[in-house]
């Protein structure tokens, strides 16, 4: 697997780029497909939008995937693309799925979010929190397609913020995993383990190519997030969940890991190796945390009530959707302790003084436009 990465950058699907995803692109993608797949309405949004699956092979076991269940969480859906894509294009990779597996795919599960870029769908209802009484027309299609494809296994495919990282290895969770709880005990059944050893096979890869960005993300127990409710009736969950990579914000990247990640999956499901020390091994992997900021400006000189002292600030990016592109504006988050968080990007103030058009003390919740001493910061970046 030591050209996973080479691969994920020869099949990306270049079309499809940035953070702004939307349906009419995917149905593009579609159409590029051959008869072995089929392509297939399995229903409409709220808003009449089309949602389609993709079906193809003749293996035993089932893989289900769905994508953008969150309409504002784009990248592990363009890594699927990838996926598709390199399916779609290699015909000894595609052999093997078809030989091995049957698979699934929902690559938009929420087209009205994803153009409106919202996490909910045109109701206002997020579909991860929706998966016990299915209130929505998205949440109804799923259900019902697990009903009739039966999956062996189910990949809910996400993006987390770049809050998160791993404190251990102080670098952010590039990506993390889950093998969801089926109860508020949140012990392991035979179905979690399952999910847990595909999980361990993936991060093996995976730390080949980003070592010390891979997380294990927080399971608290909520029957009606989608990932505890599949778990509740057998089927192993494994959630996906892209981060950030470094510089990465349009996500163009960190699509390529999540690319390897699902090669990983299907690999470590065929070769069906269960471990003696799968819960070990799984709770080996870090758990993220909410503990970066986009941007941290430490050892900065500010006057408060007249009395000098200087103070580490924080900033973060805030995301807009302004025609068909997204546009981050960086405000003032918080004013941070030395040991408290990690950014992305660290500017050091050099004792020199703060200064804005509000004054000498950075405002929460202002945009991050300021002096540092000679030197200018617009949107939290440093001019010139």
């Amino acid at each position: 697997m030591k050209n996973d990465l080479h691969l994920a950058t020869k099949f990306l699907y270049h079309p499809i780029k940035g953070r702004y995803v939307v349906l009419d692109q995917i149905d593009t993608f579609l159409k590029t497909f051959h008869s072995a797949f089929k392509i297939k309405e399995i229903g409409k949004s709220e808003l009449g939008k089309t949602i389609s699956s993709i079906t193809f092979g003749q293996g035993k076991t089932k893989i289900l995937i769905w994508s953008q269940m969150h309409g504002n969480e784009s990248t592990s859906t363009k890594g699927l693309i990838d996926f598709l894509n390199y399916c779609r294009i290699e015909p000894s990779f595609y052999s093997f799925i078809k030989e091995k597996f049957m698979v699934c795919v929902i690559p938009m599960l929420n087209p009205d979010g994803a153009e409106l870029y919202t996490r909910e769908n045109a109701n206002k209802v997020d579909l991860n929190r929706d998966a016990l009484e299915c209130t929505q027309k998205e949440s109804l299609i799923l259900r019902q397609l697990v009903n009739e494809f039966q999956p062996d296994y189910c990949f809910n495919m996400h993006d987390q913020r770049t809050i998160f990282g791993l404190i251990e290895t102080q670098k952010p969770a590039t990506m993390s995993f889950l093998t969801a709880a089926f109860d508020e005990t949140r012990t392991f059944n035979e179905t979690r383990v399952k999910a847990a050893n595909i999980i361990n096979g993936i991060v093996k890869n995976l730390s080949n190519y980003i070592p010390g960005q891979i997380g294990r993300f927080d399971d608290s127990f909520n029957l009606n997030c989608t990932g505890d409710y599949f778990t509740s009736i057998g089927i192993p969950t494994i959630l996906f969940e892209a981060g950030h990579f470094q510089d990465d914000y349009e996500r163009d990247e960190v699509r390529k890991y999540v690319f390897i990640s699902l090669l990983s999956a299907f690999y470590s499901i065929n070769e069906n190796d269960i471990a003696t020390s799968v819960l070990e091994n799984y709770l080996n992997i870090f758990q993220n945390n909410k503990c970066f900021v986009d941007i941290i400006f430490k050892n900065v000189k500010i006057f408060e009530n007249n009395v000098e002292k200087n103070i580490n600030f924080a900033v973060q990016y805030s995301e807009f959707l302004r025609g068909n592109k997204i546009d981050f504006e960086a405000v003032i988050y918080q004013i941070v302790s030395e040991t408290e968080l990690f950014g992305h990007q660290v500017y050091d103030g050099k004792g020199e003084l703060f200064d804005s058009i509000y004054g000498k003390f950075p405002k929460i919740g202002e945009k991050a436009n300021f002096h540092i001493g000679n030197r200018e910061f617009v949107n939290g970046k440093l001019v010139g």
